[in-house]
């Protein structure tokens, strides 16, 4: 038996693991509770399974040696679908969910696209999401394109675990350095050369890299294609594919001019320093063994869900009217999210528990509806969350093991005896869902999510924040396939006078229309209801339930594609709509939201961030209207857009993750975060933006080029195909604040930190953009910039108050999240043909509070020659020579031949008139 001393460690671990789903945890210097899911699209290949085992393998020493003995993989756990043939060494998984797995293998969407990526949502140093590769990656069928798959998955690992980003720029492939075009690589030490690849008709030609003659700079058609044979060490973060590339870049051999997204990032640190700042560097120290120790792999193949309602029916919860809206909430929970299959039973407690029903599998409605009528009607008692949760284990012992159930408990007061069970809870591998009720639901219940996995939300007791319907919405399975998970398109409630409607549109697209309902809640009477199709056809048939104040009205068959309307009229009261849905066919991806804050926990002042991930598939859905509502434990809610812009707190533009900053405390407690999305006439798919490692074009064997395969090419028509204006509502769960100051807060928040400036020279002038931060962080207004300038970029990281200052008197900042530009002349004595100028900002406040230093912008003067020639640039092979130059030479190695038969022919004319 583990001691409660060791047991409270092992919690904090787990605490300490934030936002994230995450199990990994780092232990001696190994990682254990990998999760590795494959997909179960993936078509069954029994040999997948040792190649992944191969994969982590050779990452596992990869990675030993590229941190200097620090870390290594100890423990991966291997999901195997459903859809997979049984065997006996697959086990049931626990806590492993492909919800929260770290790596999944997926079918490439769209077809063809097999580049390796990790989604990362956060700032330098924040961990990412989850690593996607695909059955040709980790198979090894991509060698020459991105080198093999254990070197892979260390650069994607750094993605991961650590928050770096790449030290290479598929935008822009060349920088220009002194007057010279110089690749963003990093370590400059990598050789290679640059070369165009066109290719048309199924044939391509290699040919010379061309250069602006107005800039200087190479076409970005301009390709670095590296030598096959190198020798240098780094760096993975550039070019993993590479043999002798076994090291991240260091302080010492970090190349800080190159534009790359490390560099904006990270204010110009290496990839190894910022290693260096996270919590698992500092909580290891190197192994001296040559070799790590071989990892551990458990192969868990996923079974059928099963789940057990623990429901609070203290005497508190006849209250504020909420063993009604739990009634309303966990009947939508029965009716729509649980899927078809899955076993399910309840538990209610008070001071004592009381089974309501064993196990059954939901087969038919008939299961549904018998359900819902056990769900509690009469409110008594105390508050006993561990004899609900025993009860809870015992009613799943009687059928199953609690290995991978789950448990949705559901309660709205405080327990002193919780502490009792965590043990039994740690050691029962179930997963507990935590659904917290009220302002005095129990300070230590996210203990038990947090500790298992398990997702964490609250409600509060406005019913028009429809909090508790999300809550339970929010729980639809971590394993079962998209296509079958429940998804709510809308989420709203009003609150209205005697005689009122409310009215409203629901956007039902084409990924969507199966199994759709309609639920509708009141608090008082039964209002009149009404729904229409696009068509017109009005429902009205409404299922009652007249006790509970709730009605529901499911579409047959496939709902129409379209613009459905609702019409409610009421008597002086509180509405909610809630609106679900399901894939309208199995083959196509619905769209989908996830939200969440980048942290389960803060203090007062430190800002907490919203994101919002909109896809379908792989594919990021752009130009939607994405709002974010957080609700205080107080019932009070403030409306945040959330913005896909590449500033402030969004890492990158046009990815299809929306991010701001949420600094709007009111009061300590829960939080509760609700994310709604519109897409219209503006929204479309777009490409995916890929945090990955590098496809490489090509390389240079014993001088020869040798091009791979051009990348695929992801077709317009296929990615826009079809797009239509949808709706889609979201829980991002739950948060908790603490040290909130009463009364007014103050002004502690800076402005952001720009992180999207821009410089380029026109003439003799040097054009500046970036977007413009707020009063308080991306909110409102800042006071004033500071510009400065510098010919060394460390001056302006390390000593930006003595680089030289702009005169920025005439510019006014606009509103956060609007296009600064600036523009300003260059003095003659820096007007040199080929410097090289850096630029950064900081930003201010009313309260003289100072942002970050921005990224740091470059700009490089050129001026053409007489000829329209470019400059030289020897720092590339003869590749890099201008056409213009190549044709000047010519030019003139024929004049000199001329010149020369000229001179010949005189000479031999004056010598036959000598000799006659």
């Amino acid at each position: 038996m583990v001691s409660f001393k060791m047991f409270l460690l092992t919690l904090a671990l787990y605490l300490l693991q934030g936002a994230g789903a995450s199990l990994i945890k780092l232990n001696n210097n190994g990682y254990e509770d990998v999760v590795i899911a494959i997909d179960p699209d993936v078509q069954e290949d029994e040999n997948l399974i040792q190649q992944i085992k191969d994969m982590v393998s050779e990452a596992s020493i990869y990675l030993y040696g590229a941190t200097e003995k620090r870390f290594y993989f100890k423990g991966v756990s291997i999901l195997i679908p459903d859809t997979w043939q049984a065997k006996t060494d697959y086990k049931k998984p626990k806590l492993e969910t492909y919800k929260n797995a770290d790596i999944v293998i997926e079918v490439p969407n769209p077809a063809g696209n097999d580049v390796p990526r990790t989604d990362q949502l956060g700032l330098c140093g924040e961990k990412g999401e989850r690593i996607h590769l695909t059955p040709d990656i980790v198979l090894g069928k991509k060698l020459n394109e991105y080198g093999p798959p254990g070197k892979i998955l260390v650069h994607e690992w750094a993605h991961l675990r650590w928050g770096v980003f790449e030290e290479y720029n598929e935008e822009e492939h060349f920088y220009q350095s002194n007057g010279k075009n110089v690749p963003v690589k990093c370590s400059e030490a990598l050789t290679g050369t640059h070369k165009v690849n066109v290719c048309s008709g199924g044939s391509c030609s290699i040919r010379t890299c061309r250069t602006d003659p107005k800039t200087g700079k190479l076409n970005k058609d301009c390709l670095f294609i590296p030598d096959k044979i190198q020798t240098e060490k780094a760096s993975i973060m550039f070019m993993q594919s590479i043999d002798s590339v076994v090291e991240f870049c260091t302080e010492k051999n970090h190349n800080k001019d190159a534009p790359n997204a490390q560099n904006r990032m990270c204010n110009l640190r290496s990839t190894w320093e910022v290693i260096q700042d996270s919590d698992d560097y500092k909580a290891s120290t190197p192994m001296t063994d040559a070799q790590p120790p071989k990892p551990s792999f458990s192969l868990k193949q996923i079974r059928e869900r099963i789940l057990c309602l623990v429901l609070d029916k203290s005497g508190s919860m006849g209250s504020d009217d909420r063993l009604n809206r739990l009634k309303q909430a966990a009947t939508l929970f029965l009716l729509q999210i649980i899927e078809k299959g899955s076993w399910v039973g309840m538990v209610t407690f008070d001071d004592t528990a009381s089974v309501q029903s064993e196990l059954v599998q939901i087969v038919t409605d008939a299961e549904r509806n018998a359900l819902i009528t056990k769900l509690p009607s009469v409110a008594s008692g105390g508050t006993s969350i561990c004899s609900g949760l025993r009860s809870g284990f015992t009613v799943i012992k009687k059928k199953f093991s609690t290995d991978g159930s789950e448990f949705v408990l559901l309660t709205d007061g405080e327990d002193s005896t919780i502490s009792m069970c965590l043990n039994e809870v740690n050691q029962s591998g179930a997963i507990i869902h935590t659904v917290a009720l009220g302002p005095s639901a129990d300070p230590a219940l996210e203990e038990l999510s947090n500790m298992t996995g398990g997702v964490q939300t609250t409600s509060t007791d406005n019913a028009q924040s429809n909090g508790l319907i999300d809550a339970f919405s929010a729980l639809s399975s971590g394993n079962g396939a998209i296509t079958q998970r429940s998804i709510q398109l809308e989420s709203k409630g009003a609150t209205l006078k005697d005689g009122e409607w409310m009215n409203g549109t629901v956007v039902v697209d084409n990924t969507v229309g199966n199994d759709t309902l309609f639920l509708i809640t009141w608090t008082t009477r039964q209002p009149q209801m009404f729904v229409s199709d696009p068509d017109g056809k009005v429902y009205n048939t409404f299922s009652l339930d007249a006790n509970s104040k709730m009605a529901y009205l499911q579409i047959p068959n496939t709902a129409k594609a379209g613009i459905w309307t609702y019409s409610l009229k009421s008597s002086a009261q509180t509405l909610t709509l809630t609106v679900t849905s399901r894939a309208a066919d199995a083959t196509v991806l619905p769209i989908t939201v996830d939200s969440k804050m980048n942290k389960d926990t803060s203090n007062f002042p430190n800002p907490l961030v919203a994101y919002a991930e909109v896809r379908q598939g792989s594919l990021p859905i752009i130009g939607a209207n994405v709002t974010a509502l957080i609700e205080s434990a107080d019932g009070k809610t403030e409306t945040l857009e959330l913005l896909d812009n590449g500033a402030g707190a969004d890492t990158y533009k046009n990815d299809g993750v929306y991010s701001r900053y949420f600094t709007g405390y009111t009061i300590n407690g829960r939080y509760s975060l609700k994310v709604r999305v519109l897409g219209g006439s503006n929204t479309q798919r777009s490409r995916p933006r890929v945090h990955g490692a590098l496809y490489i074009p090509g390389w240079v064997e014993n001088g020869e080029i040798k091009m791979n395969p051009p990348k695929p090419d992801i077709s317009e028509d296929e990615i826009q195909a079809s797009m239509q204006s949808f709706s889609r509502t979201a829980s991002g769960g739950s948060f908790m604040v603490s040290n909130v100051p009463s009364g007014s807060i103050p002004d502690v928040f800076p402005p952001s930190q720009i992180i999207d400036l821009e410089a380029n020279v026109e003439d003799d002038q040097v054009n500046l953009t970036w977007t413009a931060p707020g009063d308080n962080y991306d909110e409102g207004q800042a006071q004033q910039y500071i510009i400065r300038m510098s010919k060394d970029i460390l001056q302006l990281r390390e000593n930006f108050d003595t680089a030289l200052q702009l005169n920025t008197t005439d510019l006014i900042p606009n509103q956060a999240n609007s296009q600064e530009f600036f523009r300003f002349k260059l003095e003659d004595s820096i007007m040199e043909n080929g410097t090289t100028i850096f630029l950064a900002i900081k930003a201010i406040d009313k309260a003289n509070l100072t942002s970050l230093i921005s990224n740091i912008a470059q700009a490089s003067l050129f001026t053409a020659s007489p000829d329209n020639s470019s400059p030289d640039d020897s720092s590339s092979s003869p590749a890099g020579v201008s056409i213009s130059t190549i044709v000047l030479s010519v030019v003139g190695a024929v004049a000199v031949v001329a010149i020369i038969v000229s001179v010949t022919v005189c000479v031999l004319n004056k010598k036959k008139r000598y000799h006659a």
